[in-house]
C-alpha cells in the first residue's frame, strides 16, 4: 500500500479536487494508540489497488490542526483512529476505531 503523507492544510484543497476524478481515503492515524495502529494494519493487510481509491495517511500526533480542519471541512465529528472516504468534495462515509475495515470501504465505493 502506498500512503500519500498529508501534512499541510493546502492538500486539504488538492484532495477535494482530486475526489472529483477517484475517490480519496484519508486514515486518520495516532501513532501511540494499539487501537490506531491495529486498525492502520487490518486495513493495510487487505488494501487492493484495483479498488481504484486514492489513500492519504495523516499522522495525528504531528499534524492534529490538520485534523481539525479536515472535521470542519467535510462535516465530521474528530475520531482517532478514523478513516473518511471523500467523492466529489465530500465525505460520503467515514468509520472509527474497530469499525474501520477495507470490506466496509469497498462497500461504499
Amino acid at each position: 500500500m502506498n500512503w500519500n503523507k498529508l501534512t499541510s492544510d493546502a492538500q486539504l484543497d488538492a484532495i477535494k479536487e482530486e475526489s472529483v476524478k477517484q475517490p480519496v481515503l484519508i486514515f486518520k492515524h495516532s501513532t501511540s494508540c494499539s487501537i490506531s495502529a491495529m486498525a492502520l494494519s487490518r486495513m493495510e493487510r487487505n488494501w487492493n489497488d484495483q479498488l481504484g481509491v486514492k489513500p492519504y495517511y495523516l499522522d495525528l500526533l504531528a499534524n492534529r490542526p490538520i485534523s481539525n480542519k479536515i472535521a470542519n471541512l467535510f462535516g465530521i465529528e474528530h475520531e482517532s483512529p478514523q478513516v473518511l472516504l471523500i467523492r466529489n468534495g465530500e465525505c460520503i462515509y467515514d468509520a472509527s476505531h474497530m469499525s474501520i475495515s477495507f470490506a466496509g470501504l469497498q462497500q461504499v465505493v
